[in-house]
């Protein structure tokens, strides 16, 4: 069974330095595939670690895929770093490469590994009449056409690769193949209040097992200890947090306020009040110029929200992993997280809890962490989200 370790730590704890220090130290026998979510996190891996030499994949094959450069380099034994969208496209072959090669996997932050389809129930219906698809258990199976190009291109590809499932007659869900993490001979895990992450919950529904560790340095050298989260100083982190207090929060004073519903939902008059909201709290309570600042919502709203002068400060909700920001002492969260209603129900059907609150300040934290605060510098925070702020202030008494 793989040896599965999440280094659950703190932002700047040093996760992976950690990691970086691991591969420089650990037996040439043991051969890594390193994967992260940013391209420059790749060049930060290539150059750090001096024992061995990490190979990205590239298109320079026959295939023209990096893909195809991913499988040839695990057939050479080599050290790999790579992005976690090549690592998500994952198939067969790949592994079957990866079983018993002898490799250790580090995933700097998680992935994602479920994800609603778009697909009509209605079309969903007309695949299984005409006998394209078949549904065993909740498992989609194609049984059409096998190089099928119509608009059911997606289904049929997640479909053949056995990743695809059919829940509660209304909607199909693409789980990343288990398979893949069991064919590895060790697994690390790079994150911070995995409780929260959807990865943790994908581990518990296919019932793998995982330890906790933390990471501490002392000296400029990095260990593991066993997980005990009171070591972590969230009450020093959120006293450099300014949160806003005042009237322009009274749009987010209903639990469900500034949810993604709720904001797709919202008319022109809302809209309008949030964006000078935004544009208010900037330029008038903390007269903040446009590189001093960051903000998020939903991206579909980034074009109606946007203040004037502010223009391309923009970053996702789910922003996490970059360091792009860091100087930045101004942020406006116009969001209310939840989880996606079909990924929930996915996983509660499957006998596997949701711990909602977790996720949502998991995700929040991830994103403020974007900011100059990495740097143990002041910032300011425009929350206007009731239920976010009391979340926030139950993280920091550890209370969550």
């Amino acid at each position: 069974m793989v040896n599965i370790t999440v280094v659950d730590s703190i932002m700047g704890a040093g996760k992976t330095s950690w990691a970086i220090q691991y591969m420089n130290e650990a037996s040439p026998l043991e051969k890594f595939i390193y994967i992260t979510p940013f391209l420059t996190e790749v060049e930060r891996v290539k150059s750090s670690v001096s024992s061995r030499n990490f190979l990205p994949p590239n298109n320079a094959n026959v295939e023209k895929t990096k893909m195809r450069s991913l499988k040839d380099l695990i057939v050479q034994g080599a050290d790999i770093v790579s992005t976690h969208s090549l690592f998500q496209t994952a198939d067969d072959e790949l592994i079957e490469l990866i079983t018993d090669s002898g490799y250790t996997l580090i995933l700097d932050e998680v992935m994602t590994v479920i994800e609603p389809v778009s697909v009509k129930a209605s079309d969903i219906k007309k695949l299984e009449a005409s006998g394209d698809i078949i549904i065993d258990g909740n498992k989609v199976i194609w049984t059409g056409d096998p190089h099928d190009d119509s608009r059911y291109r997606d289904v049929r590809e997640l479909a053949q690769a056995g990743n695809l499932f059919y829940h509660r007659g209304k909607f199909l869900i693409w789980a990343f193949p288990p398979s893949v993490f069991a064919a590895f001979s060790k697994v690390l895990i790079l994150t911070y209040m995995f409780d929260g992450q959807i990865q943790r919950y994908y581990y518990d529904m296919f019932r793998f097992e995982y330890k906790y560790k933390s990471v501490v340095s002392a000296n400029g050298v990095y260990s593991l200890i066993d997980y005990d989260r009171t070591r972590e100083n969230r009450r020093e982190l959120f006293g450099l947090i300014d949160i806003y207090e005042g009237k322009k929060n009274d749009i987010g004073s209903r639990k469900n306020a500034l949810s993604a519903t709720f904001l797709r939902r919202g008319d022109l008059d809302t809209l309008k009040q949030l964006k000078n909201h935004i544009y208010g709290y900037f330029i008038n309570d903390i007269k903040a110029k446009k590189h001093e600042v960051f903000w998020s919502t939903l991206k579909e709203l980034e074009g109606p929200l946007t203040p004037k002068g502010y223009k391309g400060r923009y970053i996702p909700v789910n922003a996490r992993a970059t360091n792009e920001y860091q100087d930045v002492s101004t942020l406006a969260y116009i969001f209310n997280r939840y989880p996606n209603p079909h990924e929930r129900a996915f996983f509660e059907d499957n006998g596997v809890t949701v711990n909602v609150e977790a996720l949502a300040v998991s995700d929040l934290l991830q994103w403020i962490w974007r900011s100059r605060i990495r740097n143990n510098e002041p910032i300011n925070l425009y929350l206007p989200s009731s239920r976010m702020r009391e979340l926030l202030k139950a993280w920091a008494d550890y209370e969550i």
